[in-house]
């Protein structure tokens, strides 16, 4: 499953994902913070992500995984037959995430595969928020994931921010695996 990720979205791109909401982004601290570009956000690390408050999205960094009563890292959450209605939500910006496949023969490691947005330069990934850190959510893999793993993240559209935070669609719509040719899949590990 999804256990690491990539964010080169400047906070500004993100401010306008929400300029035609009537809601515009504020940020934690006040100032528009520079976003250092990233190619693999790990579970643990602190990244930005963005919460409802009571004054519209808020642009908060905060640790990716929290701990479950067995002290296991909590990253990635089951979306399925569940509601949210009642859970901090959350968006993760990101322009790419990984799923890792068997090792290639004669490698020791497993094969590393980076999938993007098909025609967009980034997305939102769903998460929830817990005990001041956040998990991404998952669902059954569409076609484009299901042939590299059994699971998906939640992908949103730029467009669906307001729709995730405020819950103004129903959540089966919201929660759904990536359509055929949503999402282009290339290997980075090992290379040719």
């Amino acid at each position: 499953m999804c256990n690491n990720y990539a964010s080169h979205v400047p906070a500004n791109r993100i401010a306008e994902a929400f300029s035609d909401t009537g809601f515009p982004l504020r940020f934690d601290g006040g100032a528009i913070p520079n976003l250092e570009p990233r190619d693999d956000i790990r579970i643990g690390d602190t990244a930005p992500i963005i919460v409802r408050s009571d004054d519209g999205p808020l642009l908060r960094q905060m640790p990716w995984a929290w701990r479950s009563l067995q002290g296991r890292p909590v990253f990635n959450f089951r979306s399925d037959d569940r509601s949210f209605a009642n859970s901090a939500r959350c968006l993760i910006p990101a322009d790419g995430f990984y799923e890792f496949t068997d090792a290639e023969p004669g490698q020791k490691r497993k094969t590393k595969w980076l999938f993007t947005l098909a025609g967009e330069p980034w997305f939102w990934i769903a998460g929830i928020v817990k005990n001041d850190a956040w998990a991404m959510l998952t669902t059954a893999p569409g076609p484009d994931i299901a042939p590299y793993h059994d699971r998906q993240i939640v992908l949103l559209q730029r467009g669906q921010a307001m729709d995730w935070l405020d819950l103004t669609r129903p959540e089966d719509e919201l929660l759904q695996p990536a359509p055929a040719g949503t999402l282009t899949a290339a290997k980075v590990f090992p290379l040719a």
